[in-house]
């Protein structure tokens, strides 16, 4: 009898219970689900040629009441003006307040980097701006 009693006990397989891991996957997809809607993501409006002309559509002025330029080379130029990055933010605030209505246009060349763009986009950020307009150029 013992030895029918160890060849029952060895022929049995271990088992992994799964139930905590399916219960734990279940949770990380419902905060997803719930935190998902809450994240704020910046957009870029794009105008198609089929669209009729509204508000939100504008005729990019290079020598507009506040005009920002990302060269090749990641220099900063407000308003036709080589300006340095970290007091940026100090000179938008100066224009917001000659321009209150008027919105940055940032006209950014396609080989500076993307870090400059967003050292420009924070600083409009902190001037208080709560528009920018982004104008690329086919080149």
């Amino acid at each position: 009898m013992r030895r029918l009693n160890r060849v029952i006990s060895e022929a049995e397989e271990p088992s992994v219970n799964l139930t905590p891991l399916i219960d734990v996957v279940f949770v990380i997809l419902i905060m997803f689900i719930v935190v998902a809607p809450l994240l704020e993501l910046d957009r870029v409006e794009l105008a198609t040629s089929s669209e009729e002309p509204s508000d939100h559509v504008f005729a990019a002025q290079e020598n507009g009441p506040i005009t920002l330029h990302v060269k090749r080379d990641n220099t900063v130029w407000l308003n036709h003006k080589l300006v340095d990055i970290k007091s940026l933010p100090s000179l938008l605030k100066v224009a917001r307040e000659q321009n209150p209505q008027a919105r940055p246009q940032l006209f950014h060349d396609k080989m500076a980097h993307f870090g400059t763009y967003q050292a420009v986009k924070n600083a409009a950020e902190a001037a208080g701006f709560q528009q920018m307009d982004i104008i690329l150029k086919p080149s």
